[in-house]
């Protein structure tokens, strides 16, 4: 037990956050060193807490895209950053995490911002480092960032091994380099990885029912948003400036936000008006959706839409609901590997098994995935994938179409999923994948793979099977 003198106040036990001064209050540099601490620290993804900022008020819209372009950015470019500051690190005896993300930060904008004047950034990073250090951290950080602006980065070339190099340059992780390098080859993977430090599209769904695209892009402009037409997906937008899901049609329930590649989804799968459509995997609903949006209730079409966490069921009825489609739209608790336990065999015209997976098609949008994982870490995803394939492929009625998708690049969970499924039920062979023209040029051996540069989306894949009468 701790003395106390009469009437003496116990001391405090928590110390209170430290307010930044008044130079740094609304500082886009500090908010983005904040954002990039929690992702390192496996807090949020990165495009969670960009909108989590972006929604708290806290930047004006100028410093809000300035702290998003350094998080994102910075995340994406990590190992590369690591390597240009790795001359100005070797004498130091320990650089602690955040005063090693204030100098990949900072580095970043010096490099790639050109807009970004050097003498404030590295007046800034000073200012953060005494905020959060002390003066001797300031010093240190001006120390590394004014000799690198004097005498440059290393050069890659000085990295002799050309894996190592090329991991290096693209900030990928070598296990990840060498699994892409066997598949698509030096070139394709370099082109690929140097993709994903462009920008990612916002893009969004129109229900064409209710409202032309160009409709919509006539009354987006009236919200200060400007879009262009997809050219992948005939219900597509893609925006090139704004806020779409602060749009009027955002808010009447005509249009939601979806990446282009996973808009094609539903137009392959081709549900009839009376269809019965199982979405084994369906949260957050995007996909429900647009398959809804192909559904007529006065003829019975249906889909039931499953998902195994309750949270995420809420999701999408609550999405269902915001695009009018809730009626034809039945959300269900169930883990997709139990299908065959509570649905008849040959139950639905339509199964669409998005399935889980190592998510690595979402680099761009999602830097820090390809980070915080092994080969290890995805090795049991193409078991559970089969697992559910073998689970809902006997609800499937025959004649009937099944489209197995992911949102990763790997065939380890794509071609190689599909191909043993095949194998272990020759009442299943590939059927046609209807695209456009250009799109079509990215089947290979009968499946669909959208590398993140080709259109710059979201990697993607999709295969689409039928069911033998």
């Amino acid at each position: 037990m701790t003395d106390t003198k009469p009437n003496q106040r116990p001391a405090r036990t928590r110390i209170a956050a430290k307010r930044p001064p008044q130079a740094l209050r609304h500082s886009a540099r500090l908010q983005a060193l904040t954002a990039l601490e929690r992702v390192a620290k496996g807090g949020a993804y990165s495009n969670l807490l960009i909108n989590e900022v972006a929604k708290s008020g806290q930047l004006q819209d100028k410093d809000q895209r300035l702290m998003t372009e350094i998080v994102y950015g910075t995340i994406a470019r990590q190992l590369l950053l690591d390597y240009y500051l790795s001359p100005y690190l070797k004498q130091a005896k320990k650089v602690e995490d955040w005063v090693r993300l204030l100098l990949r930060l900072s580095v970043f904008q010096m490099l790639y911002l050109d807009k970004v004047p050097d003498h404030g950034i590295l007046n800034e990073a000073v200012e953060i480092a005494k905020f959060r250090g002390n003066p001797g951290t300031a010093k240190f950080v001006n120390g590394v960032l004014r000799n690198l602006q004097r005498n440059g980065v290393p050069d890659l070339a000085e990295i002799k091994d050309p894996t190592e190099r090329l991991a290096t340059e693209i900030s990928m992780p070598r296990w990840l380099t060498e699994k892409l390098l066997r598949q698509i080859g030096f070139e394709a993977t370099r082109r690929l990885g140097l993709s994903l430090y462009e920008p990612s599209h916002v893009s969004a769904r129109v229900d064409t029912r209710f409202v032309s695209r160009q409709d919509a892009i006539e009354s987006l402009k009236e919200d200060g948003i400007e879009a262009r037409e997809s050219l992948l997906s005939p219900y597509g937008i893609v925006a090139e400036k704004g806020f779409l899901a602060g749009s009027l049609l955002f808010q009447l329930g005509r249009l939601t936000v979806q990446d282009e590649s996973s808009m094609l989804v539903a137009p392959i799968l081709d549900p009839a008006p009376d269809s019965q459509v199982l979405d084994a995997c369906a949260a957050p609903g995007g996909k429900t959706t647009h398959i809804a949006a192909f559904l007529d209730k006065s003829r019975g079409g249906k889909v039931t839409a499953l998902d195994i966490h309750k949270q995420k069921v809420a999701l999408i009825d609550q999405n269902a609901a915001r695009l009018h489609v809730a009626d034809v739209v039945d959300a269900e608790q169930l883990d997709a590997r139990t299908v065959h336990e509570h649905f008849a065999p040959e139950t639905f015209d339509r199964i669409l098994i998005d399935a889980p997976c190592s998510g690595l098609g979402l680099m761009r949008r999602k830097p820090d995935i390809k980070y915080g994982k092994s080969e290890a870490d995805f090795a049991r995803l193409p078991q559970i994938q089969r697992e559910i394939l073998e689970s809902c492929a006997p609800a499937l009625k025959k004649q009937g179409i099944l489209v197995y998708s992911t949102c990763t690049i790997t065939e380890a969970e794509n071609q190689q999923v599909v191909t043993a499924f095949l194998a272990a039920h020759p009442e299943f062979e590939l059927a046609e994948i209807k695209v456009a023209e250009n799109v079509a040029a990215a089947i290979q051996d009968g499946m669909l793979t959208l590398y993140p540069d080709r259109f710059m989306t979201d990697g993607f894949f999709i295969s689409c099977l039928q069911k033998r009468g």
